[in-house]
């Protein structure tokens, strides 16, 4: 059955899972809403059926490449059924290979519930975007819905560099070109470095995987483009902490004067399970460089950032603790999800008991004031009846009937 893999992604998409995993000695595996099952009806996988599929997917090169490097990424279409993005791998000395389903429609930010800050920041004339979380916390889907905003709002020419290409973008208003490492060209590097001859507006780069991917993307930035790209961290100061790591003390100095002057917003963002309907939300903190903020980074402070950030619903930021606070206000997660994904474990309890002792005093009130407007009502009632007459009493009997 193997030969019909085709037919197991069509029936992974239909129910919107995330990931198909081909793996020998077990049968295949599906991920829906963040949850790995045995897909059913499948039987066991064997040696022979990966290597067939992973041969099967790969063109030549690549599979005379994965001989003496044994890691492969791929990207390529099923039908008019979704995207894939491929990872083939050796474990305990056999191939396993684990696809990622992509839609082929770019979801929008409005229906991703997304915050509409997103739509602001994606408008900004240049700039560093960072788009911030753990793998697999849809990193990829937020930048793809701000990327098909700035397409559907403005007039320019978006240049994507990614390894391998996952959301496949129509040209709307803007030209859109994509170019895939290992395909159109060689290294990130080299794609950047002649990207800026391509007369680009928009820069997308799929990872910052080193520091000269980072000088390149924040020279961008300062020449007047608006760049994306994303990083494996879960806060803004962390991620600020990531990117001075990568240079020497020497260098920091001027680095955090760079970063001051080119870095726009950091995103950092988490799937939560939903608690009203099957699926997942996301919780996401926002850092847009405010006067303050670029202050802080540019004193190399960026762990000072957090109180600016949680002050600042005015530029539309906001920390992943309140994120997850007005999720749980609205009922959308649980308290026990809003704890376990919270940016900082102690502040959000304290949230949690504040607002839970908020809502109880406030249903407390509540209560008491039906109480109270029943009882006027009752009595208002009560008011508006006629009286009733007297009931007359019998006449007293007389001395005849008593004798």
């Amino acid at each position: 059955m193997i030969k019909n893999w085709q037919e197991l992604v069509t029936y992974g998409a239909s129910i919107k899972a995330s990931d198909v995993f081909w793996k020998p000695g077990t049968v295949p595996f599906l991920r829906v809403k963040g949850v790995v099952e045995p897909a059913e009806d499948w039987p066991e996988v064997r040696p022979e059926d990966t290597e067939w599929l992973a041969h099967e997917l790969m063109s030549e090169r690549q599979w005379e490449a994965f001989a003496d490097y044994p890691e492969c990424d791929i990207g390529l279409s099923v039908g008019e059924v979704c995207r894939l993005r491929i990872n083939v791998y050796r474990e305990r000395g056999n191939i396993a290979v684990v696809m990622r389903i992509i839609p082929l429609e770019v979801p929008t930010v409005d229906e991703l519930d997304l915050p509409e800050s997103l739509k602001d920041i994606a408008m900004r004339p240049q700039g560093l975007i960072l788009v911030t979380g753990p793998t697999g916390c849809g990193k990829s889907t937020t930048l793809a819905a701000m990327l098909d905003h700035i397409n559907n709002n403005r007039r320019a020419h978006i240049l994507t560099i990614e390894d391998p290409i996952e959301y496949v973008h129509r040209d709307k208003n803007c030209i859109v070109s994509q170019r895939e490492v290992g395909i159109d060209t060689m290294e990130f590097q080299d794609a950047l470095k002649y990207g800026m001859r391509e007369s680009p507006d928009v820069i997308l780069v799929g990872e910052m995987r080193d520091q000269a991917t980072f000088n390149t993307c924040m020279q961008a930035a300062e020449t007047g483009h608006l760049v994306f790209s994303t990083v494996h961290t879960t806060s803004a100061a962390e991620t600020m902490e990531r990117i001075l790591n990568m240079y020497p003390p020497h260098e920091r100095e001027q680095v955090c004067m760079r970063l001051s002057r080119s870095l726009a917003a950091v995103l950092s963002q988490s799937l939560v399970p939903r608690k009203d309907t099957p699926g997942r939300v996301a919780a996401m903190e926002i850092m847009i460089v405010t006067p303050t903020i670029q202050k802080f980074i540019e004193d190399g402070q960026p762990s000072e950032t957090y109180d600016a950030i949680e002050e600042g619903e005015h530029w539309g930021m906001q920390t992943k603790n309140q994120a997850l606070m007005k999720l749980y206000a609205a009922g959308v997660i649980s308290s026990e999800s809003a704890m376990f994904y919270a940016g900082n474990y102690t502040e959000m309890r304290q949230m949690l008991r504040r607002y839970d002792a908020e809502q109880a005093d406030a249903q407390k009130q509540a209560e008491a004031e039906a109480a109270k407007t029943r009882k006027a009502t009752a009595a208002r009632q009560r008011m508006k009846q006629p009286n009733q007459p007297a009931q007359q009493q019998p006449p007293p009997p007389s001395d005849t009937e008593n004798g």
